[in-house]
């Protein structure tokens, strides 16, 4: 090769790649994240710290009132107050039965709708409740219930399965009237998120499942079931942290009656808090309503991520 094709040649070759950015220290995201740092602090941690100060004073509104250090007094008085521990039995009736209601229902409606001829149309009028307020949905239902000119209560009067009195009135439907109302507005949000997750099902396990013989629904629970796991999760975590703080509904239909039979904690604490003007007793409330919050959730995401390493391993091995 001559000398002027080995400098075309050279002057014909490939610029070296550039070097990629070198990753910045974690120091360098410290000055990004500190203005929302300090945001959070002060949205949180200072209301949670004058949470935990009153628990321990007794706190009036009155301008220039002192505020008292009771100690311990007002835990004294929760744990001894029998309506405390009702409410939390009520809470937790309500909240079990409209989330598994929910569930099940929002998932049953998932699958129904999924690659279905009229999906959009379908998932835009089911997400419809959910767009109303809560309030709004409860004085809605409210008129539905009413004992004179209310149509649910005249088609169950109709049928036989009222005699006399009203829903919303009888201290043994009150609950479950409530618990039809959260569960009209907000199944469709779990629908929503089940349809999501089912879309990421891999088709080719389906058929696959479907080559072997297997019917729908075994098809559903061996290939679909596991792997919408988490948007079940995040369903069970959001309806769950929805309920546990739910106050809407019960203000607008029943506020906490018949007989203390729809009173549940959250209601309760807003009484003592708002109507007794008792902050110190309602901020002692509201911690133990907190606590159990963040445990019961975190035992939902712990469970989730403990188990599914473990099928994952499980399938690597066999694989």
């Amino acid at each position: 090769m001559s000398v002027a094709e080995t400098a075309f040649v050279e002057t014909q070759a490939p610029a070296p790649a550039p070097k990629p950015n070198k990753v910045k220290p974690r120091r360098f995201l410290l000055p990004l994240l500190l203005p929302a740092v300090i945001l959070l602090a002060l949205l949180s941690i200072y209301p949670l710290g004058w949470l935990i100060y009153s628990s321990f004073h007794s706190v009036s509104l009155a301008p220039g009132a002192p505020q008292e250090w009771v100690g311990g007094d007002n835990w004294s008085r929760m744990i001894k107050d029998p309506l405390y521990w009702h409410s939390w039995g009520i809470l937790a009736k309500y909240s079990i039965v409209s989330m598994a209601l929910e569930v099940g229902l929002g998932t049953l409606l998932a699958v129904l709708l999924n690659r279905s001829k009229h999906e959009k149309v379908l998932v835009t009028l089911m997400l419809m409740p959910m767009m109303m307020a809560p309030v709004v949905a409860g004085l809605l239902w409210q008129y539905l219930y009413n004992g004179t000119f209310g149509w649910y209560f005249w088609f169950l009067e109709s049928v036989g399965l009222l005699h006399g009195g009203t829903i919303l009135g009888d201290p043994s439907l009150a609950l479950w009237a409530i618990v039809v109302v959260d569960v009209w507005e907000w199944t469709p949000l779990v629908a929503l998120i089940v349809l999501s997750g089912l879309k990421l099902v891999p088709k080719d396990q389906m058929e696959a499942s479907w080559m072997d013989g297997a019917g729908p629904v075994r098809s559903f629970f061996q290939v679909a079931l596991p792997s919408i796991k988490a948007s079940l999760i995040i369903a069970v975590l959001l309806r769950f942290m929805d309920n546990i703080r739910i106050i809407d509904h019960f203000i607008a239909l029943t506020g906490g009656g018949p007989a203390n039979s729809t009173k549940v904690l959250p209601l309760f604490l807003y009484e003592q808090s708002f109507s007794f003007f008792d902050l110190g007793y309602g901020s002692t409330i509201a911690l133990t309503l907190l606590l159990v919050t963040i445990l019961l959730g975190k035992f939902v995401v712990t469970s989730f991520e403990e188990r599914e390493p473990k099928r994952l391993k499980d399938e690597g091995e066999v694989l």
